[in-house]
């Protein structure tokens, strides 16, 4: 049996469209077992996700119709994920996991690929931990900084709502982004990797923590970038000028961005971050709090997906 959870409010408030009128009648006319759950409020689908793995220890197959922060959400209440078999429509504004993994945009398409075609293909998780003990999972990648600063103000952007509906939502980030560039003050980062080697980042912008190659809608600032390798692949970027930064972004959609001073790759199992000021941090896009300090990690082949 399929436990399926739903977000009705993604694409633009279409999740539950989407369900009625192409999911739930491809289920029922292939009479495939199933049980849904619509989240409705902030905090819905890790209670659900929770509730579903508590219910037997045997393996589970989920399905989750929603976008990357669906996903994560889903995460922060799994217990055990190894035992989960993942299937992912994706109705987010991002989807950056289903571009990386080459999942078919088309609900319908993605749905056929969970029934029929897809095959399980292991998978890393992060987590991001903090000082007092918090830890977050995630499937795509955490960022502290500029990228989590934009995932912020936009989750709370009512403008973004609107023009989401309109299928302008691109230019609302970009405005954010514009934004929060010109607003970012000068903070000092310090990056130690697993080997105990610290670096210093300078007058960081951000530092994103890659599983898959994109993020961001996206940016593929981890090009080389293995989500079963067990590594995270790590963009720093420092010490750059503004007005520079407005051109290197755009070539990250291409990953051409290393070329640019002050951009860096870095590869390692675990690290840690410290920064001069508390920043935003964001797990999947989804922002929560601010830290000056976190570790993040990654554990290999942590569940398995279908593809």
């Amino acid at each position: 049996m399929y436990h399926i959870i739903i977000n009705p409010a993604s694409r633009s408030g279409r999740g539950l469209q989407i369900w009625k009128e192409q999911i739930e009648p491809v289920l029922h006319s292939q009479n495939i077992s199933y049980h849904p759950y619509f989240s409705e409020k902030a905090g819905d689908t890790v209670r659900i996700a929770g509730e579903i793995t508590r219910q037997a220890m045997a393996p589970l197959s989920i399905i989750i119709l929603g976008g990357d922060g669906t996903v994560n959400e889903a995460l922060q209440g799994l217990e055990t994920p190894s035992r989960i078999t993942l299937g992912y429509i994706p109705t987010g504004s991002s989807n950056d996991l289903a571009r990386d993994l080459k999942i078919p945009r088309d609900p319908s398409h993605a749905l056929d690929l969970i029934l029929h075609s897809g095959k399980p293909y292991p998978m890393d998780l992060g987590t991001v931990t903090y000082p007092d003990g918090a830890a977050r999972r995630f499937a795509v990648s955490c960022g502290i900084g500029f990228d989590a600063a934009v995932c912020e103000e936009a989750l709370r952007s009512v403008i973004k709502k609107a023009m989401n509906r309109l299928g302008l939502g691109k230019l609302t980030y970009l405005g954010i982004a514009l934004k929060q560039l010109f607003a970012a003050k000068a903070v000092s980062g310090k990056l130690t990797l697993e080997n105990g080697t610290p670096v210093d980042i300078g007058n960081m912008l951000f530092t994103a923590c890659m599983l898959h190659r994109f993020e961001g809608g996206g940016f593929m600032f981890a090009p080389d970038a293995d989500d079963c390798d067990g590594f995270l692949n790590i963009c720093a970027v420092g010490d750059l000028p503004k007005l520079l930064i407005l051109f290197a972004l755009p070539t990250a959609f291409s990953g051409n961005h290393y070329r640019f001073n002050g951009i860096t790759p870095y590869k390692a199992r675990s690290l840690t971050l410290e920064t001069s000021l508390p920043l935003w941090v964001h797990t999947d896009g989804e922002v929560s709090r601010k830290s000056n300090r976190i570790h993040v990690t990654c554990e290999r082949n942590a569940i398995q997906i279908l593809r």
